[in-house]
């Protein structure tokens, strides 16, 4: 006789799970979770680690106590295993990805450094030709703050910051603006040049080169597992059922 499991008041096959886990489109989800528990199953975490993460756990929810954590368990319809195991499988993935993404982490950064750079920097936007020169001379011989003449004239969301925009990657910006910006020195103004229907008169503020610190290393090894995570469910998808290898 075929394993039933008993969800509410239905009585439902495993053929019956997967069908409405497809129909409420959480195969995704259920693949992604399925491929993480695969890559972290040879991790371990040392008691020290068990404690402190746990404790932290308890505290934020203040569960700390035992018959606070047991109504918890109660309620949410979970054992004490599980939610152990819930709450250690961060710990375990972090030790996953420093190991196989880590050591990539620097070749990435090198390739990618220039799209990771910052500017900050103002910008004036119009769409009459003969204003965006007029404004252009205004600012350029000093006769007003450039903050000042954007928050009069700039016709774009920029106009409620003075015209000032970022720290933003250089990859956010218009591609001819970031080009600009690139070979800009700080206080430069570029006078007014056609970007569709606008005319932008520009001025770098500031360059923010970037660096290989803890955060841009916390970014990159996400973004490689993103991207091998995405590869290895794409691959699950496609290969017949019992197929697949990670």
């Amino acid at each position: 006789m075929e394993n039933t499991v008993r969800i509410g008041n239905r009585e439902l096959s495993a053929a019956e799970v997967l069908a409405l886990v497809r129909r409420y489109q959480l195969f995704p989800q259920l693949l992604r979770g399925i491929l993480v528990d695969e890559a972290t199953a040879d991790y371990a975490c040392t008691e020290d680690e068990r404690r402190q993460v746990l404790t932290q756990f308890y505290q934020q929810n203040r569960i700390d106590k035992e018959a606070d954590r047991q109504a918890w368990l109660a309620a949410s319809g979970t054992t004490a295993a599980e939610l152990e195991d819930w709450i250690l499988r961060p710990l375990l993935l972090e030790k996953f990805k420093q190991e196989k993404f880590g050591p990539k982490v620097e070749t990435l950064f090198l390739n990618r450094k220039s799209s990771l750079d910052k500017v900050l920097y103002s910008l004036i936007r119009v769409k009459d030709p003969g204003v965006a020169q007029e404004l252009y001379f205004r600012v350029k011989e000093g006769e007003e703050p450039f903050s000042e003449v954007a928050r009069k004239y700039s016709q774009g969301a920029e106009a409620n910051t003075g015209g000032l925009i970022g720290p933003a990657p250089l990859t956010m910006p218009h591609p001819a603006i970031a080009r600009a910006l690139q070979v800009s020195q700080p206080g430069q103004v570029w006078p007014p040049t056609r970007l569709d229907e606008w005319y932008v008169i520009l001025r770098l503020e500031r360059f923010f080169p970037a660096q290989l610190d803890d955060t841009t290393r916390r970014q990159l090894i996400d973004e490689l597992f993103e991207t091998w995570l995405k590869e290895q469910m794409q691959r699950a998808m496609q290969e017949p059922v019992g197929g697949r290898t990670v």
